[in-house]
């Protein structure tokens, strides 16, 4: 579909590059450029223990930089200055995550770049809405936006997302606003300046624990798995071959079938468990109650036969065996990069069809 989009990208670590590798997926020419003083994107070097710490490319570096052409460019010197700028004059869209000090000095202004190319979408990075200067990594975002808070446990051990899903939740920000400046580029002609900044996109994830606060005056609490709202969901039972399950109960209809499908007419029947708020109170209970039933069972039997009957549940899936699923399967992408094969997950899960 974008076959004929030329994306630059100077941005380095992971929204940015997660943003030139939506676009490099759909089929766009993505021109990398990175810095050769600095040895390229820092991901380059984000290594596990188990990679080769002579090569070039790490699996973290990999996971976002699937598709594009790689230019390495010292913008600060007049020679790749030119040809960076050259590149701009035809370039549809910038991607950029630079410091603000940084943009004059690698020629990165809006008001310059504009003027090289009036038509050209603008997408930039930033850490922090109100503090241009600040820097911004995952895990403080995490803290300060208040997901280290509620995930975890209990609160003597809190605990962060695996992934760095602010940058994801700017990444996906950033990908919606370019598409809508280049939409309106399709009728004015014009060209957009599209920002986003870590902490407002990681509010904006905070969804239904933001509304639970402002219209409830509740402070979520680190509660695991669990689910503040509804009851059983995201309890975690071992079966009995010791492989877990979570459930995700979501109605009383749900709740009911569950019962049946664990024989257990007394659960069913108990006044504290009819409704879902009375679950929510009585989770603890509940819990017990259900633990000893799902224990007679192997995981795989009874995971088809609560799916038979409708009760949403499922298994608790180490990565490596996730990524063995026939969706992953599809989903795996394999490509060399400076003579190393990398794999990742495909950046872009939706279909389309057009009529």
């Amino acid at each position: 579909m974008l076959k004929d989009l030329l994306v630059i990208e100077t941005a380095s670590v992971l929204a940015g590059p997660a943003v030139g590798m939506f676009f490099a997926e759909l089929g766009a020419r993505v021109v990398k450029v990175e810095n050769p003083k600095a040895g390229g994107d820092v991901t380059r070097k984000w290594k596990l223990p188990t990679e080769d710490p002579g090569s070039n490319v790490s699996a973290y570096f990999s996971s976002v930089n699937f598709g594009k052409e790689h230019l390495f460019l010292d913008l600060t010197d007049e020679a790749a200055r030119a040809e960076f700028d050259a590149l701009v004059a035809k370039a549809d869209v910038l991607i950029s995550n630079h410091m603000a000090a940084d943009a004059e000095k690698l020629g990165l202004t809006r008001d310059r770049l504009s003027a090289l190319n009036p038509k050209l979408i603008q997408g930039h990075i930033r850490g922090y809405a109100d503090d241009a200067a600040r820097p911004a990594y995952d895990v403080v975002l995490q803290a300060g936006t208040g997901y280290i808070s509620m995930t975890g446990t209990d609160a003597e051990h809190p605990a962060k997302l695996p992934v760095a899903m602010i940058d994801i939740l700017a990444a996906h920000q950033l990908k919606e606003g370019i598409l809508l400046a280049l939409l309106n580029r399709t009728n004015s002609g014009k060209g957009a300046y599209v920002e986003v900044s870590l902490d407002e996109a990681a509010l904006t994830g905070l969804v239904n624990q933001a509304s639970n606060w402002l219209m409830a005056g509740h402070v979520a609490q680190p509660i695991g798995t669990l689910h503040p709202n509804i009851a059983p969901y995201g309890e975690v039972f071992t079966c009995s071959d010791r492989k877990r399950i979570v459930l995700a109960v979501g109605s009383n209809a749900q709740f009911r079938k569950l019962c049946e499908a664990l024989e257990l007419p007394a659960v069913k029947n108990d006044a504290d468990f009819a409704e879902n708020n009375s679950r929510v109170v009585n989770r603890a209970r509940l819990a017990e109650l259900l633990a000893p039933a799902i224990a007679t069972f192997p995981r795989e039997p009874l995971l088809e036969k609560l799916q038979t009957r409708g009760v949403p549940a499922g298994a608790v899936n180490s990565i490596d065996a996730a990524l063995s699923s026939p969706s992953a399967k599809r989903m795996t992408r394999e490509e060399m990069l400076d003579g190393i094969r990398t794999l990742r997950i495909s950046g872009n899960a939706f279909r389309s069809e057009y009529f």
